[in-house]
């Protein structure tokens, strides 16, 4: 299936990139460049959930428990995103999911760096 890193890597940091665009637009008052560029995150949401499934059920067996809670990690991280983003737009606060998506983003990143697949090992 899935045996390189290089497409989920990929869609995380446009998916992340997207966001702060997003959010950057909606601070300026530019609604619907905001609306069309949420719409494209929630895209790349869905492809970084899929290239993530794809690694978890190929490299499993490697390290199940440690791939099962980047898996998790990296799903609470989106769902985050996302809430971040519709909060946003609901002039609602956001500051404790700020806080949460950063260090579960950390965490979820220094899990895949530490998994045998990850692109760097520095931590070994």
């Amino acid at each position: 299936m899935l045996h390189r890193t290089d497409a989920h890597i990929t869609t995380w940091v446009i998916a992340i990139i997207l966001f702060i665009v997003a959010l950057l637009l909606h601070k300026a008052g530019r609604e619907k460049a905001a609306k069309i560029v949420h719409m494209i995150v929630r895209l790349f949401y869905i492809l970084v959930i899929v290239t993530g499934a794809l690694l978890f059920f190929s490299n499993q067996s490697i390290n199940p428990g440690l791939y099962g809670v980047k898996l998790l990690v990296g799903l609470l991280v989106v769902v985050l995103m996302e809430m971040i983003l519709v909060r946003t737009v609901n002039k609602k606060g956001t500051g404790f999911l700020w806080l949460l998506f950063i260090i579960l983003f950390l965490a979820a990143l220094y899990i895949g760096l530490k998994l045998p697949l990850g692109p760097w090992h520095p931590f070994d």
